[in-house]
């Protein structure tokens, strides 16, 4: 059964589908277009693999942190898909997602919130499933929370934008950084795949997206109110 994954969180758009052969994706710099470009694009996409939404058995999609218009547009799309094709979604963290793209075991995922401020959370792998370390905060680089042990690998782009304060506050806990690394759908499709195989994706009406400043996931109807 193909999944389809939307990952619209930053400026680079992209799209994964599972098949017999493995996970296929296609990924785009689109900066601040994903609102004109992520349909026609996912069109395309769809039309390289040999298949239309009617296809498709559920939807996974980034539920932040990460760009609010860029989250809103993924979650948007992931929600006007899933309801026309009655079909499930799930919501993957944009910092376990390049946490999944590293390969490591042993992660601090951190990605630039503007403002001076980073979104940041730390994971471990254990038999293949994650375990959150650190819960994800926004905060200021320099007060990012110490986690426990060493032999970490950082990633995302918080660590090459906010390079100098994340050295003097983390440098004695990690061993490699890969600030290169930013959310994709081809991880996001990985870790929302055992999901759908569990049945325990959602109804469309339940996408949510974490707004770290605001401290909340918002519902549909409550993104409405704001």
């Amino acid at each position: 059964m193909p999944f389809l994954a939307i990952e619209t969180s930053s400026e680079h758009l992209s799209f994964a589908i599972n098949t017999p052969s493995g996970i296929v994706s296609r990924e785009w710099l689109v900066g601040q277009k994903q609102s004109e470009v992520t349909l026609p694009y996912l069109q395309a996409f769809l039309n390289e693999c040999g298949l239309t939404m009617r296809d498709i058995e559920g939807i996974a999609y980034p539920s932040g942190p990460g760009s609010f218009t860029g989250l809103r547009i993924g979650c948007g799309i992931t929600q006007g898909l899933a309801f026309a094709r009655n079909i499930p979604v799930v919501g993957i963290s944009t910092l376990l997602s390049i946490a999944e793209a590293s390969g490591a075991i042993r992660v601090v995922s951190c990605l630039d919130a503007r403002m001076n401020q980073v979104y940041f959370s730390a994971f471990e792998k254990h038999n293949g499933q994650w375990t959150t370390l650190i819960d994800a905060l926004v905060c200021n680089p320099e007060d990012v929370p110490m986690p426990d042990g060493d032999g970490y690998t950082g990633v995302g782009n918080g660590f090459s934008v906010y390079q100098a304060a994340l050295d003097a506050r983390l440098g004695a806990k990690i061993d490699i950084v890969r600030s290169e690394l930013f959310p994709h759908a081809a991880q996001l499709l990985t870790l929302a795949l055992p999901t759908f195989a569990a049945g325990q994706g959602r109804p469309a009406d339940e996408a949510e997206l974490v707004y770290l400043r605001d401290k909340v996931a918002l519902k549909t109807h409550e993104r409405v109110q704001k």
